[in-house]
């Protein structure tokens, strides 16, 4: 019996590119609780999701902010200075901890926020499965952020999508208090 071959390229030629599409389209769905965008019909596309758009600019060149949100003392840092921090993370949680390799783990805020580095383009993007450990098992996002010269600063282009409905504007405003203001401030 023949097997139908798919006409697009076998699994073990895939470019990074489409397997990290692969990889964000399947987390978008499970943190939209949904397999629209597999089932059935592959023209269908799961619509419902928020998403957030912020595009901060710091007063460092994007090889310090790359290190500010990817070293972990530099970060344990920026949270010290964060909103969450005054808000009171308890103390003995636990400690900032941020895997310098794509594909290693993050863990932040007291382990309020954790996930695995999808890509990491030293100086230039970020790009995360990202979660809250009080969402629903198995939930994650993606945050994107993307550092971009302007003069002798960086624009960070920032886009967050497929986090639960409902909740895109908290985490617009903690992404604001807990990353951008501290940050500048560490930055400064």
């Amino acid at each position: 019996m023949s097997e139908k071959k798919n006409s697009s390229a076998p699994m073990n030629t895939m470019t990074r590119r489409q397997v990290i599409a692969g990889v964000a389209i399947g987390l978008g769905c499970a943190a939209l609780g949904t397999t629209e965008a597999w089932a059935g019909n592959e023209e269908e596309v799961a619509r419902t999701g928020e998403t957030i758009h912020q595009e901060p600019v710091f007063k460092a060149s994007r090889k310090r902010v790359y290190e500010a949100l990817t070293d972990a003392n530099q970060f344990n840092n920026v949270v010290q200075l964060s909103a969450a921090m005054k808000s009171g993370i308890p103390p003995g949680a636990a400690p900032t901890e941020i895997s310098r390799e794509a594909g290693g783990t993050f863990s932040v805020f007291g382990g309020h926020i954790v996930g695995r580095h999808i890509e990491l383009v030293p100086n230039e993007r970020i790009v995360q499965a990202w979660r809250v450990a009080t969402w629903d098992a198995g939930v994650y996002s993606i945050a994107k952020l993307e550092l971009v010269e302007q003069g002798s600063g960086t624009k960070l282009v920032f886009d967050h999508t497929g986090f639960p409905k409902g909740q895109g504007e908290h985490l617009a405003a903690g992404w604001k208090a807990n990353y951008w203001e501290p940050l500048e401030k560490f930055l400064a």
